[in-house]
């Protein structure tokens, strides 16, 4: 007789639910990242996990996980292992490029970034025997040093000061340069806000190519001219519009999952001849200075966001104005009166993006983790390590919030004044 195998119905939701305190631990004892997504229902029924990593939903959106939870699992199931498994791809001749524009806003790659990466991969890594290159192509100074981690290739580096600030006509006469030199056969841009939607625009009339916007999914497809057929938006987001991939894409973010398997060359390369100095038509005259508190959530960059975990209320308000931050809260502190209503985060208040979302004292309740999940980085303090704030968090400080923020402010007028007594003695 062959031996049953009892399942614990428990242990499985355990396992489903990241943000349960025992996931990581019934996670390891269950075999790592090895969770059913689908599963037979007493009812004889499959039913699917709609929060698992890749699943996709009824408006055809697949899920990307962003919060590191799946990684952490990985890494702690396999703690015996390199922590860098990734295999490492050279492409010495390849038979044609894929070129993206990366955003890169506040000088790093950004989720959107990362995804047109993975999009232009997919392109690229199509036929085996005939790979292509990703060639990314940059614009002034930048932070970053996770190229290779990217999906990236090649590398060029555009600098100057024809490219500092806002001068869309220098960086698409560098973009015009690029394309007679080395010819991509396709041009990848992020459809943002950050420029990029502009610029893919731009380069589109240039170029003389007719664009498609908006683009969430591409597919093979042998009877389309290029082999491959895109998915775009279209009539305010409410109609799917599916053509032939033309030569410039202009990408949504989720277009096509992160690059997160391999490891690649990201060769700089430069350009035979010297790019022209246009002269354009606008002129920037720098950044308008914003007063945060004016900033609406749904809009802000960096958030300093309070729970019921503050005490000192004087001291968290001084903290957002020295740093520059938007106020925001929880419920809670909504609740109590602390903060108003147009400030509260989450599904019940507004959902925010914001490329820094710092939380402090607060525990992290559904509703609040929901109205964050698609800012870029979260930043957790609180005297719980366990609470699921800071399981959420891709940096943790565990102390009393209080304490924490007057050191940030005392260290940040400390840098600030340092600052002002080397300029002055320059």
């Amino acid at each position: 007789m062959s031996e049953l195998v009892r399942r614990d119905p428990r242990k499985e939701w355990i396992a489903r639910n990241r943000l349960h305190s025992q996931h990581l631990e019934v996670l390891a004892e269950i075999g790592g990242n090895a969770v059913a997504t689908e599963w037979m229902g007493p009812n004889g029924l499959t039913r699917r996990n709609p929060h698992a990593v890749g699943f996709t939903g009824p408006n055809g959106i697949r899920r990307i996980d962003r919060s590191g939870a799946s990684h952490a699992a990985h890494t702690n199931a396999r703690s015996t292992q390199s922590q860098d498994s990734r295999r490492s791809v050279t492409i010495d001749t390849p038979s044609f490029m894929v070129a993206v524009v990366p955003d890169m806003a506040g000088g790093r790659l950004s989720g959107h970034d990362r995804d047109l990466l993975g999009l232009a991969r997919q392109l690229a890594d199509a036929d085996p025997d005939n790979p292509g290159a990703v060639l990314a192509i940059l614009y002034g100074e930048h932070k970053e040093t996770t190229f290779d981690e990217a999906g990236i290739d090649r590398l060029l580096h555009l600098e100057g000061e024809q490219f500092d600030g806002y001068t869309p006509e220098n960086r698409i006469a560098a973009l015009q340069g690029v394309d007679r030199e080395i010819a991509p056969r396709y041009w990848l841009l992020p459809d943002s806000t950050q420029g990029g939607g502009e610029l893919g625009r731009r380069l589109s009339v240039r170029l003389g190519e007719r664009a498609a916007s908006q683009v969430w999914q591409v597919e093979a497809d042998s009877d389309s001219d290029t082999g491959w057929r895109c998915t775009t938006r279209g009539a305010a987001g409410t109609t799917d519009i599916v053509r032939a991939l033309p030569r410039v894409v202009i990408a949504l973010a989720e277009c096509a999952d992160p690059i997160t398997e391999t490891r690649h060359a990201a060769e700089p390369i430069e350009l035979s001849q010297d790019l022209p100095n246009v002269l354009g038509r606008i002129e920037d005259i720098g950044e308008v200075a914003v007063d945060p508190a004016s900033v609406s959530l749904a809009e802000a960059e960096f958030i300093l966001s309070a729970g019921n975990g503050v005490k000192d209320w004087d001291n968290y308000h001084h903290a957002a104005d020295i740093l520059g931050a938007t106020k925001g809260a929880s419920r809670v502190a909504v609740d109590d009166g602390h903060m108003p209503r147009d400030r509260q985060v989450g599904a019940t208040g507004t959902w925010v993006s914001a490329k820094v979302y710092v939380a402090v004292g607060i525990s992290g309740a559904i509703q609040h983790l929901q109205g964050i999940q698609t800012c870029e980085k979260v930043v957790a303090i609180n005297l719980d390590e366990g609470c699921d704030m800071v399981k959420r968090a891709d940096l943790a400080v565990i102390g009393d919030a209080n304490a924490i923020l007057a050191a940030l402010v005392e260290r940040v007028e400390q840098f600030r004044a340092e600052q002002e007594g080397s300029r002055d003695a320059a």
